[in-house]
């Protein structure tokens, strides 16, 4: 089957025009979204299984855990080292490669009578979620014209919230009537669609003739891992040496990255895009944004049970108007980000979400449901009002050929964030939750993350007033 033309000129298998005719964005986006979705869910839906897959695989729950680890450190490897692919041989082909990965490694996840296998499997899905998510940006730079951006951005937003909230739901709809098994065996038949779709609808995106630098991927490799090992040895109370030492080899490894990076014309780690204000400012507020999610979303569960007294079912579902409403929040905010300065969005975005987390630590002794419900929501609409925004204002301020490296630090600047979230609860949960959760704790933390929230909302701010969308 042919390519669809996406332009009325094409030379040598490459765009020249400023994204695609509308019929033909519409059909990318779905083929995109379907990988997007997959990825998500997989990223959350076997949380839910984990105490099932311990007791069929004669495993311990702290063992079982790597099912959910290997998953996140495999991403966390490999993004940056394929967001450098994604530049030099086209974001179509690292895309359809991802799903391909990720499909197979999906029917290995529904195989495995061992525990062993099955994280392996998990590693090889992880590899190709990595993949589908390194080409993001450059999806949306060779689908969209630069004045719509915003609307492709806030639209792979809601996907990403609203199948983070329905992962649960899902897995228990599955669990109820299913093993496990089939929480992974259901991506195959999306897999497939979504590379049937891609072959016709994907626009053929030009690479770059840079050599992809194998000793920078190697570099990556050791200053992520020791860096997600020794945030994870302060989560779980590990010793001081070993922590110092993972931390300090993460440094070494991250001096020795950068040091290599700025002798290369295209460096792997795309740090030549920090010159750009616009691109560096919208990095970090991205950073402590995420800081501020991934540590409400892991103390907001102790607070509602430990604290109030809720189920875990009733917690699941408190919890839940924050994604959708930064869904929703995410599709709104990416179409004002067309027509409206993204710091003056991103800065009301922080506002809210700023404001929701310490109404929710400020919460009445017995709280009822509608209190908590509507405090959460804020706190979400806050996040996705910001988040949009600030993601058009990273890959607006790269040029299309690196988008795949600025899809890789959007992607790092997440995941870190999360990390570094997660830490933070655990140190506070040591210092003041002695022999449990209680109410200090987790209402410190969750000022804590208005303080993070604080400091994404003040980058925001001193982001060029005068940037606009062009």
């Amino acid at each position: 089957m042919s390519e669809i033309s996406i332009s009325s000129e094409v030379f040598d298998g490459a765009v020249m025009s400023d994204g695609l005719p509308t019929r033909q964005r519409r059909w990318a986006m779905l083929t995109y979204l379907i990988g997007l979705a997959m990825s998500v869910l997989d990223g959350n839906i076997a949380n839910t299984a984990l105490p099932s897959i311990a007791v069929q695989l004669h495993s311990s729950p702290k063992t079982s855990i790597w099912v959910v680890n290997a998953f996140l450190m495999s991403v966390a490897i490999c993004v940056l080292p394929l967001s450098s692919l994604v530049d030099i041989l086209g974001y179509k082909r690292i895309y359809q490669a991802g799903v391909a990965i990720f499909t197979v490694a999906s029917a290995g996840c529904s195989l495995p009578h061992s525990l062993s296998t099955l994280v392996v499997a998990r590693v090889v899905q992880g590899v190709g979620a990595a993949c589908i998510w390194s080409v993001s940006a450059a999806m949306m730079r060779y689908t969209y014209p630069r004045t719509e951006l915003g609307r492709g951005i806030g639209l792979s937003g809601i996907i990403v919230f609203t199948s983070a909230a329905a992962g649960p739901s899902i897995a228990s709809g599955i669990l109820a009537i299913a093993s496990w098994h089939w929480l992974f065996a259901i991506n195959i038949p999306f897999g497939l669609v979504s590379l049937s779709l891609s072959e016709r609808y994907l626009a053929v995106a030009p690479g770059t003739r840079h050599r992809w630098d194998f000793w920078s991927a190697i570099l990556t490799a050791g200053t992520v891992t020791l860096l997600i090992r020794g945030i994870d040895g302060i989560g779980d109370s590990a010793g001081v040496g070993m922590i110092a030492a993972s931390l300090a080899g993460s440094l070494a490894f991250g001096l020795a990255l950068v040091r290599r990076q700025l002798a290369l014309p295209a460096p792997m780690l795309a740090i030549d895009l920090f010159e750009r204000p616009i691109f560096a400012l919208s990095s970090l507020a991205s950073l402590f944004a995420f800081m501020a999610q991934g540590l409400a979303f892991v103390v907001l569960p102790f607070y509602f049970i430990e604290v109030f007294g809720f189920s875990q079912v009733q917690a699941g579902l408190l919890l839940t108007p924050w994604p959708i409403a930064a869904g929703v929040a995410s599709h709104i905010a990416g179409r004002l980000a067309d027509r409206y300065p993204v710091w003056m969005l991103g800065t009301l975005g922080t506002a809210a979400m700023a404001a929701g987390l310490v109404l929710l630590a400020l919460l009445p002794g017995h709280p009822a449901v509608f209190q908590i419900v509507w405090r959460a929501g804020l706190g979400g609409l806050g996040f996705g009002f910001f988040g949009a925004p600030n993601n058009r204002a990273i890959v607006a301020a790269s040029p299309r050929e690196r988008s795949g490296g600025a899809g890789g630090i959007g992607t790092m600047s997440r995941l870190l964030g999360q990390s570094v979230g997660v830490s933070v609860v655990a140190v506070i949960l040591g210092l003041l939750a002695h022999g449990g959760v209680n109410r200090r704790a987790t209402s410190v933390a969750l000022l804590c993350g208005a303080g993070f929230t604080a400091a994404a909302g003040v980058i925001s701010s001193v982001r060029l007033p005068h940037f606009h969308p062009e």
